[in-house]
């Protein structure tokens, strides 16, 4: 019997929620999902620049687990771009210590310790919850 999965911590989540090859328009592009565990893979190694052990740490997982998120992550950017696929930033197992809003106005991502009433961007009221902490 397999052990219980862990969520995966999530310290930042991504500011936008995908990319898309130029000049095309997304209703005729095929797609590839990166999770929000896989992102944070790649930021905590390729862009902080951490190591497999600290980032396994950091997301409070193990480190052969982290290193399949890690080649999962890879494999899906790599097929995107070889491809010419949009890749859609979304879903997975993970926990987050803030809430993460969207606002519909200026589309801002805003993580914050407190639920959030307004933008601090823009001063909409029109957000929208992508993350409510556990």
């Amino acid at each position: 019997m397999p052990n219980q999965r862990r969520h995966r911590r999530i310290e930042y989540p991504p500011i936008v929620d995908g990319f898309k090859p130029v000049g095309v328009k997304m209703r005729n592009i095929d797609k590839v999902v990166l999770l929000f565990e896989e992102y944070e893979s790649i930021r905590l190694i390729d862009y902080e620049n951490m190591n497999q052990e600290e980032a396994a740490a950091r997301m409070n997982i193990s480190r052969p687990t982290f290193t399949r998120v890690y080649k999962k992550a890879r494999k899906a950017i790599a097929r995107a771009l070889v491809e010419g696929k949009a890749i859609i930033i979304e879903g997975g197992t993970y926990i987050s210590e803030n809430y993460w809003a969207r606002c519909k106005k200026c589309s801002r991502l805003t993580t914050a310790p407190t639920p959030l009433k307004n933008c601090p961007h823009c001063h909409s009221a029109e957000l929208s919850n992508i993350h409510l902490p556990e």
